[in-house]
């Protein structure tokens, strides 16, 4: 495949920005009044008028160019002129004054391009945001349309041509009219996918419209499509001769030859269904036939999403109700007081809901050690120093490259790891505790047991209770009242309850020593919340 030459290339893109050209007046400052000039154009067929004419139908219209002069409206029609919109007529003007010739001489009437853009501009105006029934029983009209063409044209002697450019010209026109109300349908559903405030009666209405409605839509491209693909398929090698045998029945403005020395070049833009190149558009719309899929799958997928954006808008409306979220109610308020207040009330809420107070103050800290409150006066408070970026280029942002953020996350793991292995050695120093209460001089406790056992030993001593043992005389006795000496950790579900017995000894044998306790007895068992549920446990079995 050759490469278009450079010379072509260029060609293209001047003539399509003469095209684009066309729509700049729809944008421009004064669009109303451009707007209102190309509708009486729009209004005539093969017309070309004058400015005084333009102004009185502008008059008589009313509307944003009304009001404009000669002058003015000249300057318009030129604009359009060189936009592509309209063009200058070859009227011959007949004028008995000079001044009557000046006025007349300038005629315009309205190009092709401009006709199409105000057409289809005034059809975006006209349309109202709403969503457009989508015309499915067409498509069973193409599929009786597809069915009867192929069976006409593979019976012996083809088709009747005049028979055949009627049903083709027929067939198409339905799917340009299904396909167009397909594509309005989902771009409104799309415009209303992207909401995100619909209240429950909007959602409500959103969920049958999307529900019933869309359902019925796929279900029934679903159930024609591959009919109508078998019917294609059918057709398929007929159609080109189907082409032919119409052309030359009725050849229509193709038939049109160059005139007189052959300069003369007329392009065609054949109607809907005459060339091939419409009949693959219309097969690839119900099969892949380039790798990129066919609209049906595309309906398929925007159906798809649609039920996604359904449930995410469930959802939120979910986390809405419980207050977890959306702040939908409280902005709406807001949006209210701001309507019903007064301009420097609007200023004072605006303050109060928003924090965003007046300018007062530069906003450079003040040094770490120096505290300034805030109703200092600038007159008596200390001076801060300004950064040299700031107050030469009135910018804080620091030159040169900015360093890149420095990676903790191998040392949050190495933390979270050590974290885990410290909580698993405590729970087993826990049970080991537990396992040998009543049997310390037997067995020999590991480093993490000891550990433990000593930490919930000083817990148990400093919950003890002194009290004051009577004696001869004003003195007395200080001890302590180990009755209420004991302590727990509820997170690893063990409880050491220490008593005081005279003469008792109770030793400690671990890998780091042994430890002799006098007088003291220990007792170690589960926290009573557990032991209260292993209760509950046992009861209830």
């Amino acid at each position: 495949m050759e490469a278009p030459a450079p010379g072509a290339a260029q060609d293209a893109q001047s003539e399509a920005r003469r095209r684009l050209d066309a729509y700049t007046y729809l944008s421009a400052p004064e669009r109303l009044e451009h707007i209102a000039i190309t509708r009486v154009f729009c209004g005539t067929l093969l017309a070309d008028l004058s400015v005084s004419e333009v102004m009185a139908k502008l008059r008589q219209a009313g509307g944003p160019a009304a009001g404009l002069d000669a002058d003015t409206l000249t300057v318009r029609l030129e604009q359009l002129v060189r936009w592509g919109n309209l063009l200058r007529s070859s009227h011959t003007v007949k004028a008995s004054s000079i001044s009557e010739y000046q006025r007349s001489r300038s005629r315009y009437q309205l190009s092709k391009l401009g006709e199409r853009i105000q057409r289809g501009a005034d059809g975006v105006l006209a349309e109202v945001d709403a969503a457009r029934e989508v015309s499915s029983e067409l498509l069973a009209l193409v599929e009786r349309g597809l069915r009867e063409l192929a069976e006409l044209a593979t019976v012996p002697g083809g088709i009747e041509p005049q028979d055949g450019l009627e049903r083709v010209s027929t067939l198409f026109v339905q799917f340009s009219e299904f396909a167009d109300s397909i594509r309005d349908f989902y771009a409104y559903l799309g415009q209303v996918l992207a909401r995100y405030d619909l209240d429950s009666a909007e959602y409500q209405g959103f969920k049958e419209l999307l529900l019933d409605y869309v359902e019925a839509i796929t279900e029934d491209v679903a159930f024609r499509s591959p009919r109508i693909s078998a019917a294609l398929d059918t057709l398929w090698p007929h159609v080109p001769g189907l082409l032919a045998r119409v052309d030359a029945h009725a050849q229509g403005l193709s038939g049109l030859s160059p005139q007189g020395d052959g300069r003369l070049e007329t392009r065609v833009q054949r109607s809907r269904g005459r060339e091939l190149g419409d009949w693959e558009g219309l097969r690839g719309w119900f099969r892949d036939t380039d790798g990129q899929g066919s609209q049906v799958d595309q309906l398929r997928d925007a159906t798809l999403r649609a039920l996604q954006s359904l449930l995410a808008n469930a959802k939120r409306m979910l986390r809405s109700a419980t207050g977890e979220m959306s702040r939908r109610r409280d902005l709406l308020r807001l949006a209210r007081w701001f309507e019903e207040a007064a301009p420097q009330d609007a200023h004072d809420i605006a303050v109060a809901a928003f924090g965003l107070h007046g300018a007062r103050h530069l906003g450079i800290p003040p040094a770490t050690d120096e505290v300034v409150p805030a109703y200092t006066s600038w007159w008596t408070g200390p001076v801060v120093e300004v950064p040299v970026a700031l107050r030469e280029r009135g910018s804080r942002a620091q030159r040169g490259r900015a360093s890149t953020a420095e990676d903790h996350s191998a040392q949050k793991r190495r933390l979270r790891e050590a974290a885990r292995e410290g909580a698993a050695a405590r729970a087993a120093a826990a049970d080991e505790l537990r396992s040998v209460s009543g049997r310390f001089a037997e067995v020999r406790l590991t480093s993490a047991a000891l550990g433990l056992l000593l930490e919930l030993l000083a817990t148990a001593l400093g919950n003890a209770q002194l009290r004051r043992r009577a004696g001869p005389g004003w003195a007395g006795v200080t001890e302590f009242d180990l009755n209420q000496a004991h302590s727990e950790n509820a997170e690893l579900g063990i409880r050491l309850t220490v008593r005081r017995t005279a003469g008792a000894r109770c030793v400690l044998h671990s890998a780091d020593g042994d430890l002799l306790l006098e007088d003291l007895e220990l007792d170690v068992g589960r926290a009573s919340s557990n032991a209260a549920e292993g209760d509950a446990e046992v009861s209830m079995s």
